[in-house]
């Protein structure tokens, strides 16, 4: 039973993987050439079936559960002045069982909204809350 339910997580990964991977593809896809010069227009950053987390910017929501529940963890120590967590920390502030593909499956989405700038990861791979704007590839210029 135990050897399934890591298969299944890593199956969830996986597809959430993918599905930021075709998100990121269709934005490409989708970008429009202005008619003043080469700026793009990008599809909205609401979150849509299959998408995980768009860069931080200001003013826009996290609409997904699980990463919102993560931010929160992570939100609420900041007032108080308290340090990072480790993601099996954060797993344990989130009422979740201990194991590894559970601690897994929290570190690698709190790394994912640390690649777009919705958190800190230390040096030491801990998490801290903290928003940063941060580069979206394959945004730019297409000289």
């Amino acid at each position: 039973m135990e050897a399934a339910e890591i298969e299944l997580d890593r199956r969830v990964i996986a597809r959430e993987e993918l599905g930021e991977a075709l998100a990121a593809s269709a934005a490409e896809t989708t970008a429009v050439t202005g008619a003043e010069g080469e700026q793009k227009t990008l599809p909205s950053p609401a979150s849509v079936p299959g998408s995980i987390v768009p860069p931080w910017r200001e003013g826009l929501p996290v609409t997904v559960p699980d990463y919102q529940r993560i931010l929160g963890v992570l939100d609420e120590r900041q007032p108080a002045g308290q340090g990072p967590l480790k993601a099996r920390e954060i797993t344990v502030k989130l009422g979740l069982q201990t194991m590894s593909a559970k601690v897994e499956r929290v570190r690698s989405k709190a790394r994912r909204l640390a690649e777009r700038g919705w958190l800190v990861q230390e040096t030491s791979g801990m998490f801290s809350a903290g928003r940063r704007p941060v580069a979206v590839p394959g945004v730019g210029s297409s000289a």
